[in-house]
């Protein structure tokens, strides 16, 4: 089924729309969705991870460590008891043992590390329904 098919617009209205939407920046990119388990990584790994300090330079330095983490497929900074938030895909617990070692530790100004390992994944959603209703 084709994109104007199941907003139930004509083809030609829909390739308007998109480009209306590439054109001011709201569609920044288009991505295949990987399925880590179909390739052996069954396991997903919430990985909160706490600072010695949030000065500017410590989160700078951190953050320059970590989009170098190559276990690492989701990184943010976040608001609450943690500073940043990490998703990381593993084939198993003595795998992510390797990798809580030889990445996760060794990233600069580290002070805590908590994992928590997803049992279900229940909806993923690249945007929530809701920002395509009509206001």
């Amino acid at each position: 089924m084709h994109l104007g098919e199941r907003v139930h617009l004509s083809s030609t209205a829909a390739a308007r729309r998109r480009k209306i939407l590439e054109d001011s920046g709201a569609i920044d990119g288009y991505a295949a969705n990987v399925a880590p388990s179909r390739l052996g990584y069954g396991i997903t790994v919430m990985v909160s991870i706490e600072l010695s300090s949030q000065a500017e330079q410590v989160l700078v330095e951190f953050e320059t460590a970590a989009v170098l983490c190559p276990s690492m497929s989701y990184c943010s900074f976040i608001s609450g008891d943690t500073d940043f938030l990490m998703i990381v895909h593993v084939k198993s617990f003595e795998d992510y043992d390797r990798i809580y070692r030889s990445e996760l530790s060794m990233l600069p100004h580290v002070r805590r590390i908590r994992s928590s390992f997803v049992m279900r994944e229940v909806e993923r959603r690249s945007v929530a329904p809701v920002v395509f209703e009509s206001r």
